[in-house]
């Protein structure tokens, strides 16, 4: 008889997500059983489940979702010499199959279930005063606020830089700007407690984009100076417009936050003569995951206070209910099979 396990299902073509009963995944060769320990509730799957976002290479209408996953290797697959049984481990959150990039809970199944395929190479060893409910969301919630600084916006010691949405992205993007050195930091948030959040996790300022003194207050933060660099982790569109005419000569504007609506430059002769620049960013790469978890084994980085709540694999339509609504200002909740 095959064993069976839940998993968190979406039906793509439906729109439809529910907690099913599946068969338990048998791992062919190179691949991996992972008994999944936690795994991260993040806006994509949202927007997934909304219909904003789209598989692209999914066969088939049916994924589960979950793309931020840790947990121990149950079984080894034929080949298999890179782990052994019982190895903590967090999984990257997608890999390169033909020449493109895969996601995982995207375009072949996630995380969102007792246990989960994936191929050797994706795992990466985490040590063991690492939690898993911190470790799961590193491959996004932290590795892609990294990868946008030091990749995409080359952010430089002593760079003024402003963070527009302190969710599940931005709060990270504050806490990693701090590490390395960007000063000062002015981080952007309706949310009278994103902006204590944002103090908290390093911020040197922390304002309202509605208050009317606004550019009053941003130049008192800053000295007078121009940012530098403005990430926009919210992903709407009056926001980037504000974190543009923040920036000053060379300034760069790096787009993190995800939306389907257009993107103007209302002032077309200022930005170009400023030599500005616009900058999408989307995920990180392989070596970034593991650049962030010996960070964390190494004392730099911790993530204790980023575990929003946690829920049971079988609540986990609640679980997107409370992110989508923004109950409690989360940073990442946490599903728990």
């Amino acid at each position: 008889m095959t064993a069976t396990m839940l998993a968190g299902r979406l039906d793509v073509a439906k729109g439809a997500f529910a907690v099913e009963e599946v068969p338990v995944p048998v791992p062919g060769p190179g691949e991996v059983l992972i008994k999944v320990r936690a795994a991260g509730v993040c806006l994509s799957d949202v927007h997934l489940i909304e219909g904003m976002l789209k598989p692209l290479y999914l066969k088939g209408d049916k994924v589960t979702l979950g793309h931020e996953v840790a947990g121990t290797v149950h079984t080894l697959g034929e080949g298999v010499t890179s782990a052994a049984v019982g190895d903590r481990v967090l999984l990257q959150a997608g890999e390169t199959r033909d020449g493109a990039v895969h996601t995982r809970g995207v375009d072949y199944d996630g995380g969102w279930a007792e246990y989960a395929l994936a191929t050797a190479s994706t795992l990466v060893p985490i040590p063991d005063e690492l939690p898993f409910e911190q470790a799961c969301f590193i491959p996004d919630a932290v590795s892609t606020p990294w990868a946008a600084i030091t990749t995409t916006g080359a952010v430089r010691p002593a760079e003024a830089v402003g963070v527009w949405g302190v969710g599940g992205l931005g709060a990270h993007g504050v806490q990693l700007l701090r590490a390395v050195g960007a000063f000062p930091i002015v981080a952007v948030d309706p949310l009278p407690a994103a902006r204590e959040r944002a103090l908290a996790f390093g911020a040197d300022a922390a304002l309202d984009p509605a208050d009317p003194a606004f550019e009053g207050l941003l130049r008192e933060a800053t000295g007078g100076r121009p940012l530098s660099v403005a990430f926009d982790f919210a992903g709407v569109a009056p926001v980037r417009e504000q974190a543009a005419a923040a920036l000053g000569e060379h300034g760069r504007l790096v787009l993190v936050g995800l939306t389907d609506k257009p993107l103007t430059v209302t002032n077309g002769t200022r930005f170009s003569y400023l030599r500005q620049q616009i900058l999408g960013h989307y995920g990180s790469v392989g070596q970034d995951v593991a650049d962030l978890v010996d960070l964390v084994r190494g004392g730099r980085l911790e993530f204790s206070r980023s575990v929003s709540g946690t829920f049971p694999l079988s609540e986990a339509a609640r679980a997107v209910e409370a992110l989508e609504h923004k109950e409690g200002n989360p940073i990442r909740l946490v599903l728990k099979p």
